[in-house]
């Protein structure tokens, strides 16, 4: 990491990912510090990509989607992953689509409404030029979604290295 980040950072850090929408004013006064400061720490933190956006976390069951789909592509011989990924954003149901390395070359998620809206989506994911098959998993409920840990994990075994 080329940025020294310390532990003002890190608390800050630590503050916008447990609530991204706190404001500057009670994040600076909760760490004792102006709100120039941390507005000013957002800044170079946003502006080394540590910070890189912030987003919302939305229920999709609230809409009616109410599967959470999990769907390994097999791209076939002399087809490129890269134009199949490109073809998968015109499915709206695949809300994460990633490049892979191993059993599948991409490993997507779906949202959807039923058991009938998945297997529509995923035969539509396997009529893309260049998907020789698809393996699929209907999760039947979440139980761990949580980047936070994770975060105070690095922060905590790298303090030294912050500093």
């Amino acid at each position: 990491m080329d940025l020294k980040i310390d532990d003002l950072d890190s608390q800050i850090i630590l503050a916008l990912n447990e609530n991204a929408r706190k404001p500057l004013t009670e994040i600076g006064k909760e760490l004792l510090v102006s709100t120039a400061t941390v507005h000013q720490r957002v800044k170079k933190l946003e502006r080394a990509g540590i910070i890189s956006g912030y987003s919302l976390s939305i229920d999709y069951k609230k809409f009616g989607y109410l599967l959470t789909v999990y769907v390994g592509i097999h791209v076939a011989a002399g087809h490129s992953a890269l134009e199949v990924l490109d073809q998968l954003d015109g499915i709206p149901e695949v809300t994460v689509a990633d490049l892979a390395a191993g059993t599948y070359s991409i490993f997507c998620k779906l949202r959807c409404r039923d058991t009938i809206h998945a297997k529509d989506t995923i035969f539509a994911i396997e009529d893309l030029s260049g998907v020789n098959a698809t393996e699929t998993m209907i999760m039947l409920e979440e139980h761990l979604n949580d980047n936070r840990r994770l975060l105070r994990k690095i922060i905590e075994t790298k303090k030294e290295q912050f500093r």
